[in-house]
């Protein structure tokens, strides 16, 4: 079954190494997170489908990579200085701060509805740039990379003599002050960017708009996300960016409910006007602050129609985290391959009443840690044993580990799920950390390992296929801690393969394992990487 909660999505990532707390080791610090050595590897094989479904497939792109830090003026030009804020209240009653458009009017920490009055606050991080730290010295951390794609736009046109349409792509950090980070890497302080700015005819934007929406839509569904958790969100018109002519919203099904995975956004020509000196002579249709400051005229010279005009915009723009979010949402999967014997099913389902017994009882837990606990315990314990799984990710909540008999439930969960529970991150092979691990069917054997590394460094050669030797458990344990991570494939060397086994006809092949359907065929080892190759696609 798919994830219920977004703790059981987290509990996987931090056992094996795909996200970690940031700073953990000294307390964390919210809203930052670090990629693993997995969690790195799915990451960049996201951008790298990204990049190459934008700049490379196509023959209207071009690509740049912009600096983080720029100019104070880029972003009082652009509006962020006056409009890029979220509405601030301070609950009177504990002291914390939230966005007011996210709590309707009641403190979700302690559920008073004495709150201060909203106040406007800016999301963009303040940073020093030089020797001294005066009011001329300061600059913003980019809390979007699309500004460096618009100030760049002069200088791309005149070195690549691009014709309109076309796009500028660019992958990069972002940073936002957010006041109030929260559902892991969904909503965080530091993140990165996958966006275009794609430049159209005044009077096309519309088209184009519509085509953008239906290329996003496909490219995430090549990616493996499904249709049914997939919806499009058209932004009503009071809801709309200053900027903006109109927006369509990506969402997709988290485990907390359908949110922003993508925004694709009809600009206007709004952007390059606002960054464009001679505002008055550009005919502009947006509404743009007065720029007196800016030395370049950002147009686009028409030869059909002899004329200086300024492009549209078109900018779809996906997070890179929420786009691992969403690829891990959709690729989680917990399986019971076998029944549990009747004893082990009955000292799980007491050690679980036990432990919600226990939680009901505890004064020193704060309100919401202990709600949380009995709310998500209570429904696993109804639907025992299918739930088994979502014992451990329940064990790593807030306030989990106090509760003395944790440890105990802990220690009769985690047998029955070696026993009987796999879980399988079902990500696309392209885009999977590892795609092949090679595994010895007995570590101790000179010549299975010295083969099974030799195929492991076959296959790896030329980098087009990550693959790893892994010979620190049984088959069927190292088997299980590959589904978990989402590795398509495990090739098994044997006695067979050395020739050494009842079957002569096996020399020379290893044991192929399809990671979603636990299939097992022989493949001679001079095939496996035309094999394998043909499988990735």
């Amino acid at each position: 079954m798919p994830a219920a909660t977004m703790e059981q999505i987290v509990a996987l990532t931090k056992r094996r190494g795909f996200i970690f707390p940031g700073s953990d080791i000294y307390g964390g610090l919210q809203g930052t997170y670090d990629y693993g050595p997995l969690g790195v590897e799915l990451k960049n094989n996201l951008k790298a489908a990204w990049w190459r479904a934008n700049v490379y497939e196509r023959d209207d792109m071009e690509g740049l990579d912009a600096a983080i830090l720029m100019n104070r003026l880029t972003w009082k030009y652009s509006g962020h200085e006056d409009t890029f804020v979220d509405p601030l209240v301070d609950c009177r009653n504990c002291k914390s701060r939230w966005r007011a458009d996210h709590i309707q009017g009641r403190c979700p920490n302690c559920g008073s509805t004495d709150l201060t009055d909203p106040r406007p606050f800016n999301m963009m991080f303040k940073t020093q740039v030089g020797p001294v730290a005066d009011e001329h010295s300061f600059a913003y951390l980019r809390p979007e990379t699309a500004q460096g794609i618009f100030v760049n736009f002069a200088n791309v046109l005149a070195t690549t003599s691009r014709k309109l349409p076309f796009g500028i792509a660019q992958m990069g950090k972002a940073f936002r002050n957010e006041i109030n980070p929260r559902n892991f890497i969904f909503r965080v302080r530091e993140f990165e960017q996958m966006e275009i700015e794609y430049f159209v005819m005044p009077g096309s934007e519309d088209e184009w708009h519509q085509r953008w929406l239906e290329d996003r839509l496909a490219w995430w569904r090549a990616m493996g996300l499904s249709g049914d958790n997939l919806q499009v969100y058209t932004v009503p018109p009071g809801e709309l960016a200053h900027y903006s002519k109109a927006t369509y919203d990506l969402m997709y099904r988290f485990p907390i409910g359908f949110e922003e995975l993508e925004g694709i956004a009809s600009r206007s020509d709004y952007d390059l006007g606002s960054h464009s000196k001679d505002q008055d002579r550009l005919g502009l249709t947006a509404r743009v602050i007065e720029n007196h400051a800016s030395t370049a005229r950002l147009t686009y010279f028409d030869q059909a129609n002899n004329r200086h005009l300024t492009p549209f915009v078109i900018e779809p723009s996906a997070g890179v985290d929420r786009g691992v979010l969403a690829l891990l949402t959709e690729a989680y999967d917990e399986q019971q391959i076998k029944a549990l014997t009747p004893e082990r099913e009955k000292a799980v389902a007491d050690a679980l009443a036990a432990f919600i017994k226990s939680v009901s009882r505890n004064d020193k837990l704060p309100a919401e840690q202990r709600d949380a606990l009995l709310e998500r315990s209570e429904a696993i314990s109804r639907d025992l044993p299918v739930t088994l799984p979502q014992v451990i990710a329940l064990l790593d909540m807030p306030g989990a580990g106090s509760i003395e008999l944790s440890k105990k439930l802990r220690g009769q969960a985690e047998p029955a799920l070696d026993e009987a529970f796999r879980t399988v991150l079902h990500l696309k092979p392209f885009l999977a950390p590892i795609k092949v691990a090679v595994l010895p069917l007995k570590r101790n054997n000179p010549e299975i390992v010295a083969l099974a590394r030799r195929i492991r460094k076959d296959l790896q050669f030329d980098g087009t296929m990550r693959t790893v030797y892994d010979d620190t458990g049984a088959i069927g344990r190292l088997y299980r801690r590959q589904d978990e991570i989402g590795t398509p494939f495990c090739i098994t060397v044997d006695f067979d393969t050395l020739g050494q086994g009842k079957d002569a006809t096996l020399q020379g092949t290893v044991t192929v394992r399809h990671r979603d359907t636990m299939d097992q065929e022989r493949v001679p080892i001079a095939e496996l990487r035309a094999y394998l190759g043909e499988k990735m696609k």
